[in-house]
């Protein structure tokens, strides 16, 4: 019996250690890829690869955008970028402090981390509580994942990476500071959590007119692909209204209800347009939007 108990226990560290997320990089340009993220919750069976992940290849270096939610996952990034190219990555675009972004930082330890100011605040403030919260959702997975701080704060709307420009666009809405990148040599937008393609929004942080003036602002921009921070890449605009849609939709029913006294409950069961109730994961988004945000906006 006690062989028994330490061969299931040794399978289950086995198991939670070799997590294996696998991951595949799907191209968007000749030089230029993103690492799709499941639509779902942190969970055990996810490992937390929950958002998306994208990286742009140099001619003498690979810049990474955003690193995930742990440092299996972030490790396991940098195995699949060695499988496309043997340049190294030495530069990392944080776009926001949320920790499926950025906690698979440390799997780069010769890396340069660049975010804006808000966001690198935030990461050394709070890091260490986003890492406890992940271990009480992910256990074993967030085993290795520590704190590597932001080592450059963007300001200009412009930088050059190894003689490759990218553009930024400093917004917010989705939280107090969302970082866009815009690759002016492949057309490709990297929007972040600022924009979800078919998947109920996360509002946890949010200011609804904030981020429907910085979708606007989005939508202005020629692209030729946007990349989401969640959901898969796509070419027109459509996502982007009905982001806009869903959000406004929030802030009208939120006043509605406010206005009239509803609970939440009764605000809950107010009735939902059918494109935006077809969202993936929209009950549990809209029911904590709702729980978050009465008597905020």
């Amino acid at each position: 019996m006690r062989v028994f108990i330490l061969i299931i226990a040794f399978i289950a560290v086995t198991s939670a250690k070799d997590f294996d997320y696998n991951l595949k990089a799907i191209q968007l340009a000749k030089n230029s890829y993103y690492i799709y993220g499941k639509e779902e919750y942190f969970s055990i069976q996810n490992g937390g690869d929950i958002a998306n992940v994208s990286f742009i290849e140099t001619n003498k270096s690979v810049i990474l955008i955003d690193t995930g939610s742990s440092f299996a996952y972030g490790n396991q990034v940098k195995r699949l970028i060695e499988e496309k190219t043997k340049k190294p990555v030495k530069h990392i675009i944080n776009t926001h402090h949320h920790s499926d972004h950025f906690l698979g930082n440390n799997a780069f330890k010769n890396a340069t981390i660049y975010s804006d100011k808000f966001t690198a605040k935030e990461i050394k403030k709070n890091g260490e509580l986003y890492i406890k919260n992940l271990v009480a959702l992910l256990g074993e997975t967030m085993k290795g994942t520590k704190i590597k701080n932001v080592d450059i704060i963007l300001q200009n709307d412009n930088k050059d990476f190894d003689g490759y420009k990218l553009h930024f666009f400093y917004l917010k809405g989705h939280t107090k500071s969302d970082l866009v990148i815009y690759d002016k040599n492949t057309n490709i937008l990297y929007a972040s959590d600022l924009v979800f393609n078919n998947r109920a929004l996360a509002t946890i942080d949010a200011n609804l007119k904030e981020w429907v003036n910085s979708l606007n602002l989005l939508k202005k921009i020629d692209y030729d692909i946007c990349v989401p921070g969640h959901g898969k890449a796509f070419k027109d605009k459509t996502p982007l209204d009905l982001d806009i849609k869903y959000l406004n939709f929030l802030k009208t029913t939120l006043e509605y209800g406010n206005k009239n006294g509803l609970n939440v409950f009764e605000i809950l069961d107010l009735k939902v347009p059918k494109e935006i109730k077809n969202f993936s994961m929209f009950e549990e988004e809209y029911e904590r939007s709702i729980i978050n945000l009465s008597n905020k906006q």
